[in-house]
């Protein structure tokens, strides 16, 4: 996924109750099928989770 991992994706949260990460991502059946086998170069819904990327670009 162009070598961006999930761990830094907003949309990568931690579910308490299964104590594991999940994407949190809202998509449909087929797009998580195509997803999942490789159709994409990189995920359609990446989003930086990086809270502080805006400030470093600042500065």
């Amino acid at each position: 996924m162009a070598g961006l991992s999930c761990d830094t994706c907003a949309y990568y949260g931690y579910d308490d109750e299964d104590e594991c990460y999940y994407c949190e991502v809202n998509m449909d059946e087929d797009d998580a099928v195509r997803l999942m086998q490789g159709h994409y170069k990189e995920c359609p819904y990446y989003r930086n989770g990086d809270e502080y990327a805006v400030v470093r670009h600042q500065m």
